[in-house]
């Protein structure tokens, strides 16, 4: 019943559609979503998770984990709380907690943020290493309305180039806030 309405509201209300094959069969990877332009963007994310019937976890810092009210709420929709006070503690933080799981797949925007941006942060690489885990890249393409599920991803121990690589998978979709969208200026001057 749960995945019956997930998809409803996702194809049918919202109009979106999915394209790509989810890897059931692979126990551990971290998924990577852009561009990550609005809050639209969770909804659509928990739709997809309720539709493909997939325990897709994000991370939340661990003070809102720690809250009475609203971290219990944030944990059952599948936030994990973790130390986010540095850069390398996050790293290790994330990379740590999949260790401590048969199967886990949680999801991280590489923006790191809903605003613009030039370049990925480099935290998912230096998670998904640390692992020993692939990387799932999805693209949230409001232009055409479609969650794009591109093939897993194996790092190579060439931090610089992979991050390259990834930034070019997310070139050239629009995220609902188009101009916020990764490599948004790129495509624009290309095709003016």
């Amino acid at each position: 019943m749960k995945k019956a309405i997930a998809k409803f509201l996702f194809t049918k209300v919202w109009g979106w559609k999915v394209e790509g094959e989810y890897p059931y069969n692979i126990k551990k990877f971290l998924i990577t979503v852009a561009p990550h332009t609005s809050f639209y963007d969770f909804p659509i994310g928990i739709l997809f998770r309720n539709w493909y019937g997939v325990q897709i976890n994000f991370i939340i810092k661990s003070e809102i984990g720690n809250h009475p009210i609203i971290g219990p709420i944030v944990k059952w929709m599948g936030g994990i709380p973790v130390q986010r006070d540095k850069a390398t503690n996050f790293v290790q933080s994330v990379a740590k907690t999949y260790s401590e799981y048969d199967s886990l797949y949680i999801c991280i925007t590489p923006e790191g943020t809903r605003k613009k941006v030039e370049k990925f942060k480099s935290g998912f690489y230096y998670i998904a290493k640390r692992a020993d885990i692939p990387v799932l890249p999805i693209v949230f393409d409001f232009e055409h309305k479609t969650l794009r599920i591109l093939p897993l991803f194996h790092l190579s121990d060439d931090s610089e180039e992979d991050i390259k690589r990834f930034e070019n998978l997310y070139r050239g979709y629009e995220g609902k806030h188009p101009e916020l969208s990764f490599g948004y200026q790129e495509i624009q001057q290309i095709t003016a």
